[in-house]
């Protein structure tokens, strides 16, 4: 039987920010890129809403382990 992957998702409305745990390497890229969004410490440790659009999806396209990944919010 196959296991459904465990994903988060935090939006700000505009995008959703979609992180995978377990694809996860904890190279840090997200919180030297963007400290003020990913705070390892903080609940929850992802706050879209302090930064722009664009500032997320350029961070989330450096991500290394391919754990975050994102989606615009649109109108369907």
């Amino acid at each position: 039987m196959e296991q459904k992957e465990n994903t988060k998702e935090y939006t700000n409305g505009e995008i959703t920010v979609v992180w995978k745990p377990s694809k996860c390497i904890h190279a840090g890229v997200c919180v030297k890129t963007l400290p003020e969004v990913y705070d390892p410490k903080g609940k929850p440790w992802i706050k879209p809403e302090m930064a722009t659009t664009e500032q997320l999806k350029s961070q989330i396209m450096k991500c290394p382990s391919g754990a975050l990944s994102f989606y615009m919010n649109g109108k369907i």
